[in-house]
């Protein structure tokens, strides 16, 4: 066996030790890429464990994020604050920062929540493509690094991955390099028993550049990595390895995967790695060595900061970089257009108005749409396309790619200087999902457009008309689903996106013509979550409750009502968790407690109404979409499915007129 070098041996010690200690965890992945690690943070990657958060910094992205103590241990062993010996004793404990797969709200160093395989590396898409963006708009001086990732077999089976690369090699980033780590071998064993295909032929197929080297031959991974870094398109280096590296009865085998190696195995290998010293002992030249790897980069960046503190455009870079809004009021000019001229108008093309005011006015907004621009309205005139000639334009045509751009989106907003947005029908949402899941656990800012929010799209039917897709993202913690009513709503909506620095926001929006509805706009009632749009003028016996295109519903509701002598609150609910969010005070005062028979609470909405009863109460009335959609015409398909003033008004008063039974 090629014996390898102590640097990397001490990436080996410590995942062996950790994961025996947890009993727990992955030591095959870390142990077989130490010695292209190694090489990688020796050589190339420019870091400075000083100041984690220097916005030159090369971003390394650890997309197989199953082998976290690999970058656990690099971390450690560079000199970043954390993680600790004892953090790293305390691998996969409660509270501790060293999970079982890397957090980036955990520990500095962790550029992304990475595990579900293929996502890291299509989040390094995206941080690619904002350096390049940022390198274009603030030159050389202040943007000019690269993003490396190490990813797994697996992540290059998952079908993201075919979204991703295809994205980079049309691109032509050249500052993305994928280290692969080939060792054959997934859990159920062989990489033969599932997949027989040329990966560097796909790769080259889609406009990368391929190399490949023996993975546990420092000479040979330096020249295949200066010559991925050299090479002026997207580069994978293809890491010949031997999984478990070390571990001389188990190496080259599934069992390293996913378990601990077993006492007599870490023993074994102390044997084979010539590494005596007790677990999670460190020898102090081993030390010295990887804290020299770390001070290689202090250099750069003191010299970067000098650049920095000169430049004429440090005030705003420094404010991009930061996440923080420029400081102009675009929303009160905006409201005031819109009270002087009402717009019945599709949400979806209010949002596209609206973005006009917000790109004019936020340079940092990166906008895009898979395949759908004209149905979506996500470009404004003033954006021209980012292109692989032109990295300053401010539009991504990201192709049928949903799942790629949600994660590329991911990967712009924690790179940072950014604020991504991109559009698909609200259908769609499932391709996406799994990013917007890491949007929300990553606390990443990204705003998703997603339009065609209901059956009101009407003739392209039940395959694109969704049901259950508000209910099924509304209970992703951290992600703020707005469903505005009208242009005025949808402002709101917006307004309140860009503000959440700390996690993600989905616009759900009309493909048909709703009105503006009367209201003051003296405040962002929306980011209340839900706000009293009319009060009853009766005696109040009913709060109607509705989103979106219902609220128009609503209000003929009420109108009914009160024809008869009842009154009627209508609440508008653009978010549910803004809601949940506000004081109990202002909650009870919207929805305020009283016997069921005294107020009855009824909520519409155009999807399931499975959900909406922690409004209603279970006494309640609910009208909604419990079934598929159909094929038809917008207004035929609300008749059809009793979503109409004239049908759901006299239900109301039948659920308040008492029953015989009941007065018995």
């Amino acid at each position: 066996m090629t014996t390898s070098p102590p640097l990397a041996n001490a990436i080996r010690a410590l995942t062996m030790d950790a994961v025996q200690a947890a009993n727990s965890g992955h030591p095959g992945m870390p142990m077989g890429m130490a010695d292209v690690a190694t090489v990688l943070f020796r050589d190339h990657l420019k870091f400075d464990p000083v100041d984690p958060a220097w916005a030159d910094r090369d971003r390394f992205v650890l997309s197989a994020g199953h082998g976290s103590m690999l970058i656990y241990a690099l971390l450690h062993l560079t000199g970043y604050a954390r993680p600790t010996l004892e953090d790293i004793r305390r691998f996969r404990q409660l509270g501790s920062p060293t999970a079982g797969h890397p957090e980036n709200f955990e520990l500095a160093g962790v550029e992304c929540t990475t595990g579900p395989l293929g996502q890291g590396l299509a989040m390094a898409v995206g941080m690619a493509v904002a350096e390049r963006h940022l390198n274009a708009t603030f030159g050389d001086d202040l943007v000019d690094h690269r993003t490396w990732v190490i990813a797994g077999d697996g992540c290059l089976m998952e079908g993201i991955n075919h979204e991703a690369i295809g994205l980079a090699g049309h691109l032509k980033l050249g500052r993305l390099n994928v280290l692969w780590d080939d060792n054959r071998i997934t859990i159920d064993g062989a990489v033969s028993l599932s997949s027989s295909e040329d990966v560097l032929a796909r790769y080259a197929a889609t406009g990368w550049h391929t190399v490949a080297c023996y993975g546990h031959d420092a000479d040979d991974i330096a020249r295949a990595l200066a010559e991925a870094a050299a090479d002026p398109r997207p580069s994978i280096v293809a890491c010949r390895t031997i999984i478990g590296f070390g571990a001389p009865n188990k190496q080259g085998t599934s069992a390293t995967h996913g378990s601990a190696l077993g006492v007599d195995e870490v023993a074994a290998a102390r044997q084979t790695l010539a590494w005596m010293d007790e677990a999670f002992v460190l020898p102090a030249n081993i030390v010295e060595g990887w804290r020299a790897i770390g001070a290689r980069g202090a250099p750069a960046r003191a010299a970067w900061s000098d650049r920095l503190a000169q430049h004429p455009d440090r005030a705003t870079f420094a404010r991009r970089m930061a996440g923080h809004l420029p400081d102009t009021d675009w929303l009160s000019p905006y409201l005031a257009g819109l009270v002087e001229k009402p717009q019945a108008i599709a949400t979806r093309k209010a949002s596209e108005n609206v973005l006009g005011a917000i790109n004019a006015a936020v340079p940092e907004m990166l906008g895009g749409s898979a395949d759908l621009t004209g149905s979506n309205n996500t470009r404004t005139k003033d954006q021209a396309p980012l292109t692989a000639d032109n990295y300053g334009g401010r539009y991504v045509y990201y192709g049928i790619r949903e799942f790629g751009m949600a994660a590329a989106m991911n990967g712009m907003a924690l790179h940072g200087g950014v604020i991504p947005y991109g559009g698909t029908f609200l259908v769609f949402a499932d391709y996406a999902r799994p990013a917007i899941r890491l949007s929300a656990l990553q606390q990443a800012r990204v705003v998703y457009v997603m339009t065609h929010d209901s059956i009101g799209l009407g003739e392209d039917g039940p395959t694109h008309q969704p049901v259950e897709h508000l209910m099924a993202l509304r209970v992703i913690p951290n992600l703020d689903v707005y469903r505005p009513a009208d242009t005025i709503e949808t402002a709101e909506c917006w307004a309140l996106a860009l503000e959440k620095a700390d996690g993600p926001s989905l616009l759900a929006l009309s493909r048909q013509n709703l009105p503006q509805l009367e209201r003051p706009v003296d405040e962002n009632r929306s980011a209340r979550g839900a706000y009293r749009l009319r009060a009853a003028k009766a005696d109040r016996r009913v709060i109607l409750i509705a989103s979106g295109s219902e609220v128009e519903i609503a209000l003929g509701v009420a109108d009914r009502l009160e024809a008869q002598g009842v009154g009627a609150d209508v609440v508008s609910m653009p978010c549910w968790s803004r809601f949940d969010r506000q004081p109990r005070s202002y909650r009870d005062d919207i929805l305020p407690h009283a016997r069921p028979d005294a107020i009855l609470r009824v909520s519409i909405e155009a999807g399931t109404t499975m959900g909406w009863e922690r409004y209603t109460m279970v006494d309640g009335l609910r009208f909604g979409v419990d079934g598929w959609g159909a094929s038809a015409p917008a207004p035929d398909l609300y008749e059809h499915f009793g979503l109409t003033p004239d049908q759901i008004a006299p239900q109301v008063l039948a659920a308040l007129t008492p029953t015989t039974e009941q007065n018995a």
